[in-house]
């Protein structure tokens, strides 16, 4: 049986726990207010901040604006997430920039040469892997921190999805959300989650 823990012990309130973790679920309906570029940038400089390896950023995104680029979306998405992305105010294209370390030199300024410990693409693309991972559960708490619900989705054709926002071949896809207000039956019930003992020893 799980044991009982005071939201006392954490810093933010018990609203904002719940806003974060506790009833936010990911969102499968969505009303038709819209989400502005302000709300979305609001959101990104929030959770800019969040660590990476080395200060890594390799995150990179499209919003999906037009009505001809969320019709060739839709048509990449699997047949379960196809009607809930044509539905949602915005949906973001989030991939990893497997170049990331480009940007290395004005992202560790202190340390010389940084591009060059990922000169080996296998490395580099699993750490862009990691750290742009990293970087999307960052954005979907920051989305739910915004008052706004999120639906991430990994159900998708990879390659039409590079094809069609990613073209130059340096990105690989790595998930889409869909960001609006909740709409009707919105939300699936609370699945389980491992308990603590479950997942956390002591050495």
């Amino acid at each position: 049986m799980a044991a009982t823990v005071s939201t006392e012990q954490l810093a933010l309130d018990a609203a904002a726990q719940d806003l974060l973790f506790r009833t936010a679920r990911t969102a499968n309906t969505f009303t038709d207010e819209p989400v502005t570029d302000d709300q979305f940038r609001a959101i990104y400089e929030l959770v800019k901040f969040g660590p990476t390896s080395m200060n890594q950023q390799p995150l990179r995104g499209v919003l999906v604006r037009s009505y001809q680029a969320r019709s060739r979306l839709v048509e990449a998405m699997t047949d379960r997430n196809k009607d809930k992305t044509a539905q949602a105010p915005l949906v973001v294209v989030l991939g990893a920039d497997l170049d990331f370390h480009d940007e290395l030199p004005k992202l560790v300024p202190f340390m010389e040469n940084p591009q060059n410990v990922f000169a080996d693409p296998a490395v580099r693309e699993k750490s862009a892997t990691f750290n742009a991972a990293l970087q999307v559960a960052y954005l979907i708490i920051g989305i739910r921190a915004a008052g706004l619900a999120a639906g991430p989705m990994v159900g998708f054709d990879a390659d039409a999805i590079a094809r069609e926002f990613f073209p130059d071949g340096r990105h690989a896809p790595l998930c889409v959300i869909n960001i609006g207000h909740p709409g009707p039956d919105a939300w699936m019930g609370r699945l389980p989650r491992l308990e603590y003992d479950e997942v956390f020893g002591t050495a």
